[in-house]
């Protein structure tokens, strides 16, 4: 049985981004956990990171983001698409099942296996099962609110928990 982690959201306004990630780990239907830790800081906090899909891969793609990080000496664009670069090209990380978001105070990506390093277009992006809620909600506070980044990633999270059943309301928000 796949163990799996959900729905992360990147928001980013007024110079600031938050990335926003709900608690459930669940193994098919059966929920594992409730209040899972998927959104972390790395690089001294300089960099803020989330993941959805299989908990062990999303692990192992958290430790090749930091080492590209250090590689490339806090450069997140040229992180991330090293990482892209590798993932794509190891065949032991060419099979691991999740994705991620990277922000730092300037540039927000979507890393996948598939070799996508995708910076959103209105300045949210989400994934995991509950991503389209989530960011559907965020594109909306984002047009129809004066809310700040931190707010509007917290709303959306809890917008996409009363519709996905793969998300909850134990919600963690890190913001630059």
């Amino acid at each position: 049985m796949e163990i799996r982690g959900t729905t992360i959201v990147a928001v980013r306004r007024e110079g600031h981004v938050a990335i926003a990630g709900d608690g459930q780990v669940t193994a098919g239907d059966a929920i594992l956990k409730g209040n899972a830790r998927k959104v972390r800081r790395m690089m001294d906090g300089k960099v803020l990171s989330g993941f959805a899909g299989a908990t062990a891969d999303a692990f192992t793609l958290y430790e090749v983001i930091e080492k590209k990080l250090k590689e490339y000496h806090g450069d997140l664009t040229r992180a991330a698409v090293e990482m892209a670069k590798e993932w794509r090209m190891d065949r032991n990380l060419r099979k691991l099942e999740a994705m991620l978001l990277v922000a730092d105070s300037s540039k927000t990506f979507l890393i996948s296996g598939m070799g996508d390093v995708i910076e959103p277009e209105h300045d949210v992006i989400a994934i995991g099962s509950g991503g389209n809620y989530a960011l559907a909600a965020a594109r909306a506070y984002l047009d129809c609110s004066d809310f700040p980044a931190e707010v509007i990633a917290r709303k959306s999270l809890e917008i996409a928990s009363d519709i996905c059943v793969y998300t909850n309301k134990s919600i963690l928000v890190e913001c630059l």
